[in-house]
Order: C-alpha cells, then structure tokens, then sequence
C-alpha cells in the first residue's frame, strides 16, 4: 500500500522561469537512467523477492523515496515552465526573440503537456520499460542499481553545473546526495552478498559444467599488449577459485563453419551467385 504525502521530500522551486532548462531536466526524470528508471527498477525488483527481509526492505525503502524524487523533479519542470511564451508556433518565426526561446525549450512542453513535465528524456524519447532491470537475482540486481546510480548521480552533477538558478541548485544539490547515500547503500548490500555468495554470478551454476580452462583467461584481442599489465591479467583470481592468465596470441578453438544452402522456398541468394567469380569459384560453395 501507497500513501502520498502532500508535502514535498525536498524544496523544487526555482528563482526564475526557464523553459531551455526544463527541457535539460527532463532526462534524469524521463531518460534512461532518470528518476522514473531507478524507481520502477527498485521497485520491481523489491516485488518480485521471494519472502520477506531485509534486502526486499531496502529496496522498498529506497524504490519509494524515488518516487518523491520523480514528484520532486516534475515540480520543478512545471515551474521553470512557468510563464513560457503564450504564442502559437506558427506566429514564432515573426518574433526572433520568440523563436529564439520556443527553438530551444521543448514544444511539446507547451503542445502535448500544458507547461508540465513528460515521461520523456531531454531530446523527446519516451520514457520506455527497456530502461530497468529486475532479474530475481539480487546480486545481480544490486550491481544493476550501482551503476544506475552512478550514472544518475555524474548526469545530475553535470546538470547542476549548467544552470545559475539557486532554486534549481539546491533541489539537485539534495538529489546528488542521496545519490551518495544510494550508491553507498547498495554497495554495502553487494558487498555482503558477495561474502555470503562469492562475486560470480549466478553462484549456483555447478562449475564442472563451465569450460574452466578459460574461465580466468585474459584475450589479447586489440592491438599492443598494455592490457597484460593489469591486475586481471595475473595472480588469483577476484573470486578465489582460480588464477589470471594472458594469452598474447589467441588462436581459433573451432574451425570455420559452413552452413549448408537454405531450401529453395526461402528464396535466399542462390549458391552459384555467391562464387567469387566465375572463373575462381568459391571452393566452399558447391
């Protein structure tokens, strides 16, 4: 069960209107790692844990404040949006001071939501259930919140250095910290089932059944060999149930394939039309 306070969880409210900056603002609402995103993430994440505890209380915990956030964000676009230029688009291109403000806020802020925010990124793109990530698996999961927040956190910090609004500043200067508090919280949770687990996931998976001769090896597959030099590339493994090796030269475990002709009722390019010339045919291609 859900209970809406009134009450804002933090002050959104800018000094001045601002429809160029409400637009930039829609993407940590509406973008793929905005508020919307991590809110259904930890949400569904925390409704779909099997039993009760500690870990699905995290995740309600933190899912819920999401939502005061995605209330938080919306609010503030809906007042930067205050006082846009009440004109009909077609009337822009006669006032350049006009089409100068209307060119570089969102029209549809004005068309399709009444000075209001959108489910949408910075650029337009619908807010889309592709964003989140809810597999059951909470180690798994958790490392999928780490990084949702981070790259959160680095687009809010780079927002807050694009506007001079002290209101604006002082909502994402909250919103950055609770991004701290976040990506600490669910490194901690990471960080103990990873003790419990070890760091591989799923832990579960028999590991007589992985081809382990390459379950430690480091590929060189680029140009140069400065990756040798890493941590990766030597000694135990991170999880303790092996050791690194690099191999400079990889060479191919298999031989090429080839894939007999299709059946005629699939009307692919006929074989004798893929020789290399006529006369050199290709030897694969009968």
């Amino acid at each position: 069960m859900f209970y809406h306070v009134k009450d804002l969880q933090y002050h959104a409210k800018p000094d001045r209107p601002d429809p160029v900056y409400a637009k930039k603002l829609q993407e940590v609402l509406g973008g793929q790692f905005g508020e919307i995103s991590v809110m259904l993430q930890y949400l569904f994440q925390g409704w779909n844990v099997r039993g009760n505890g500690k870990y699905k209380d995290l995740l309600m915990d933190i899912g819920t404040e999401e939502i005061a956030h995605v209330e938080m964000l919306a609010t503030m676009i809906a007042r930067l949006l205050d006082n846009a230029p009440d004109v009909e688009l077609e009337d822009a291109v006669k006032d350049p001071v006009v089409a100068a403000v209307l060119g570089g806020m969102n029209p549809q802020h004005v068309i399709v939501s009444g000075l209001g925010s959108m489910p949408a990124d910075s650029v337009g793109n619908r807010w889309t259930a592709d964003y989140i990530i809810a597999s059951g698996n909470l180690l798994a999961d958790f490392r999928a919140n780490l990084n949702a927040e981070s790259q959160g956190r680095l687009q809010v910090c780079r927002l807050y250095e694009m506007t001079n609004d002290r209101g604006v500043k002082d909502m994402l200067s909250w919103l950055i910290a609770r991004d701290t508090a976040h990506q600490n919280q669910w490194y901690a949770a990471i960080r103990e089932l990873e003790e419990k687990e070890n760091i591989v996931v799923p832990s579960t998976f028999p590991r007589e059944l992985e081809k382990q001769q390459v379950a430690y090896t480091l590929f060189n597959f680029s140009q140069g060999d400065a990756s040798a030099e890493g941590r990766w590339a030597h000694g135990p493994s991170m999880d303790g149930c092996g050791t690194f090796n690099y191999v400079d030269r990889p060479v191919a475990f298999a031989p090429a394939p080839h894939l007999p002709p299709a059946p005629p009722y699939i009307f692919d390019t006929p074989a004798w039309a893929m020789r290399k010339s006529d006369d050199l045919p290709d030897p694969d291609t009968k």
